[in-house]
């Protein structure tokens, strides 16, 4: 398990820092909990500062499985996987199919169909895709279209369709500087972008497949025949294939997309969320309403006592008319800029619950790409010539890396000092 911590320091910074990887030897609740109390005890850190916990939970993951659960989407997943399997097992092919590549490049450079250019007309592998990646499902399904000439799902303009629109949200939540406020709009304009597919795209879905079939000469099946189940022609349904497709294939998948989102952003994080987006300086705090942000702190009743609550009420009203005026808050770009700019006027002092609130929203967390990062640079170390790694030297040497910034900072005198105090040595270094 990798723990990250994500702070907002005396700058009124937004900082995320990677503290340790650690060995469990299962991962219930209780030992999970027992694990990082005991590594911030270690460090003398104490729990109580705890504000919240995010734990490894992508949104691709669960759209995924969610789209999965429909069979023809499933089926589909396990062709391509099984494409892949046969493509991709060997050195040989691949080499087949980038020598294939640069083949019909040609022909098209040729044609003056395609152009060159910097960054153009890259060769393009078939990545397997893995559901805890972000947007690997996309990427694997863009490039399979692309390099295949005889594919006969028809399904995998559809799932291509789908996986475009939340990729978008997918790439942008990874970012390490990406906050709540944005989130949640990527989230809306995602959930609108799949709710309009479903009211009003289906026509122009079903050309552009009948167009990519056409160019690949694949049978495109009579829309107003009876769908077949299955490989058998015998077994006929009573729905057409247009019915099959576009109802009970690209409005199911889209309406498990649609529960999903609706049920892990419920009215209790809707009025998290409103709260946070209340806070925001953008527009001239355009988004300033009072009364969220008294709601938004009603979720820390840790933090804000009824007395806390009327003094809060006292200082939101003196805060407001006062940002709303001065320059230096005039052109905030989100709460990260806000924060600082509270510190470096010194005004964090001034209206200290304003600058607790905006600091709790800062920390809420939007995404484990710190953690995902962390456990990917494990393959840098413990790889095949060092498979017996022991846990103290792995997660020394994952501090180093993935703390960088930090370590460039230190000055090689200060290094070479430490380690020479460290015991007797021989010689001096």
């Amino acid at each position: 398990m990798a723990l990250v911590l994500r702070y907002v320091n005396k700058e009124g910074t937004l900082i995320e820092r990677f503290l340790s990887v650690i060995h469990v030897k299962d991962t219930t609740s209780i030992a999970l909990k027992d694990a990082i109390y005991s590594l911030l005890l270690e460090h003398s850190l104490s729990p109580s500062q705890i504000r919240g916990q995010g734990y490894d939970g992508a949104m691709q993951l669960t759209l995924v499985a969610i789209a999965k659960k429909h069979y023809d989407v499933d089926q589909f997943f396990d062709i391509v996987a099984n494409v892949l399997n046969i493509v991709g097992c060997s050195f040989k092919r691949k080499e087949i199919l980038g020598e294939d590549q640069a083949k019909k490049l040609e022909e098209l450079l040729v044609l003056g169909v395609v152009h060159t250019g910097s960054e153009l007309n890259q060769e393009l592998g078939l990545q397997r895709p893995g559901d805890t990646l972000w947007g690997s499902n996309f990427k694997t399904m863009r490039n399979f279209i692309a390099l295949f000439s005889s594919i006969v799902h028809v399904l995998e303009i559809v799932g291509s369709e789908v996986l475009a629109i939340t990729n978008d949200l997918n790439m942008t939540l990874q970012r390490k500087d990406q906050y709540i406020v944005n989130a949640m709009k990527l989230i809306d304009f995602a959930k609108r972008q799949l709710q309009s597919m479903r009211d009003s795209k289906w026509k122009s879905l079903i050309e552009d497949v009948s167009s990519f079939c056409v160019k690949h000469n694949i049978l495109i099946p009579k829309m107003d025949k009876n769908y077949h189940i299955g490989k058998s022609k015998r077994k006929s349904s009573n729905v057409t294939y247009s019915h099959h497709l576009h109802v009970e294939v690209l409005n199911v998948v889209i309406d498990l997309q649609l529960t999903a989102f609706n049920s892990r952003f419920d009215a209790v994080n809707s009025d998290l969320f409103l709260g946070i987006a209340s806070l925001s300086p953008d527009n001239s705090f355009a988004n300033y309403d009072k009364d969220k942000i008294i709601k938004l702190d009603t979720l820390y009743r840790d933090e804000f006592s009824v007395s806390k609550l009327e003094d809060l009420s006292y200082e939101l009203d003196n805060y407001i008319l006062f940002v709303r005026q001065d320059n230096d808050f005039s052109n905030l770009k989100g709460l990260r800029d806000l924060s600082e700019t509270l510190v470096e006027t010194n005004l964090h002092k001034t209206w200290r619950l304003v600058y607790l609130l905006v600091k709790l929203s800062l920390i809420f967390l939007v995404a484990t790409a710190t953690v995902e990062r962390a456990f990917s640079s494990m393959k840098y170390f413990k790889n095949d010539l060092r498979s017996r790694i022991g846990d103290e030297f792995l997660n020394d040497c994952l501090v180093c890396y993935i703390e960088d910034e930090v370590f460039e900072s230190v000055p090689n005198d200060a290094i070479i000092d430490r380690f020479q105090n460290m015991t007797s040595r021989r010689g001096q270094l």
